[in-house]
């Protein structure tokens, strides 16, 4: 033993998110777990894979119990895609990323300009339709910058051109959009409890706006922002005109910004917003998994400074930190300093990187290489 008093550690709760690109959060579990009782056979581990509301949501809902639901609805580019949400009782968590998502483009094509949401919005109608009461809407991994518009289409908003036409799919047709009328939305939405989670809460436009961060990520050159932040602000003006000051207000919300904009349809929705992480921990269950744990390992492919903005790992420190429970992390590579780790509550983090320095291998080998880091978290901890 070089870490931590192994006679109080009888439980491990692994609650990390995804390697992205290599491993899901449930195989990021499975895989730490079969490390752990490489080195000690029979130890008590108990696997709870968490998600901040981006891609990899549904999954880590699943994961936790909820019932995985699958439709077909509209995808980024038009294409129909199948997407899911998890239901358990009268709660659904949705993912837009299912719908709207980046990974439901071709590998290497990007669409900045005209990805919509509106098969997001479909999603949301299939969980309405399924009886859900309280909707959780995980936002992230989106392919789209269209404020949110296609999805409120497809919840019955009409957004027109000035020659009486419905506007194009995508960001940037909204600079043709002339009148808006969300009188026929859904009406289903005045009685469910709607949450928008999300780990930014960016607004809609402007320096810190969606377009400006997050659109080179979909690819959007810097032209390209241009004409989606322009596009978005007047989005915003003809909302007003629509439905009063409240339009221009929540466009300037935090969250608003959340996946292209599309935060700033939910909060049309009458959604409420809350970081990502901490919704997605109280509906998975974290707190009474926390209480019977005595080690918990958390973790993302790159702990780096984004971590410390809302993502999982952060969030399952805090909460495990104010619980008492020591904490360490696995990663694909690390950026951040043992003090850094240490005020975020992770008492040690341990990089495949330290094992295979060439992402070009590691990445491929992503599973084997946790096994192996999982190892040694057991022969400092627990061995």
């Amino acid at each position: 033993m070089t870490d931590g008093a192994a006679t109080q550690v009888a439980h491990v709760l692994v609650a990390a998110d995804k390697f992205k690109g290599s491993l899901t959060a449930v195989q990021v579990a499975e895989r730490v777990t079969a490390g752990l009782r490489k080195v000690v056979p029979g130890l008590s581990v108990e696997a709870l894979p968490v998600a901040d509301g981006g891609d990899g949501t549904v999954a880590a809902a699943v994961a936790a119990g909820f019932e995985r639901r699958e439709v077909r609805v509209t995808g980024p580019v038009g294409d129909p895609v199948t997407a899911a949400f998890a239901l358990r009782d009268t709660t659904a968590v949705v993912e837009m990323a299912e719908a709207s998502g980046l990974q439901l483009l071709p590998p290497g094509t990007f669409a900045p300009l005209t990805a919509t949401t509106y098969g997001s919005g479909e999603l949301l109608r299939a969980a309405l339709d399924a009886g859900a009461t309280t909707i959780v809407f995980g936002v992230g991994g989106s392919a789209t910058t269209d404020g949110g518009a296609g999805m409120l289409a497809a919840l019955g908003a009409v957004f027109l051109d000035a020659d009486g036409r419905p506007v194009g799919p995508g960001g940037a047709a909204l600079a043709e959009l002339a009148s808006a009328d969300l009188t026929a939305l859904d009406p289903r939405f005045d009685g469910v409890e709607f949450i928008l989670a999300s780990d930014v809460d960016n607004p809609l436009t402007g320096p810190k706006g969606a377009p400006a961060v997050y659109g080179p990520q979909k690819g959007a050159t810097p032209e390209d922002v241009e004409t989606l932040d322009a596009a978005l602000a007047h989005y915003a003006q003809v909302l007003e005109r629509a439905i009063g000051p409240k339009a221009t207000e929540l466009a300037a919300s935090p969250g608003a910004g959340g996946a292209g904009g599309i935060g700033y349809g939910a909060l049309l929705l009458g959604a409420s917003f809350r970081p990502g992480i901490e919704l997605m921990l109280e509906v998975l269950g974290f707190a009474p998994a926390l209480e019977r744990a005595t080690l918990v390992i958390t973790g993302e492919g790159s702990l780096d400074a984004q971590t410390l903005h809302g993502k999982a790992p952060a969030g399952v420190a805090a909460a495990a930190r104010a619980a008492g429970k020591e904490v360490v992390a696995v990663c694909g590579r690390l950026a951040l300093p043992p003090e850094t780790l240490g005020a975020a509550g992770i008492r040690r983090a341990y990089p495949l990187s330290a094992l295979e320095p060439d992402p070009a291998k590691s990445i491929p080998n992503a599973g084997p290489l946790l096994e192996e880091v999982a190892s040694h978290i057991a022969r400092d901890f627990l061995a």
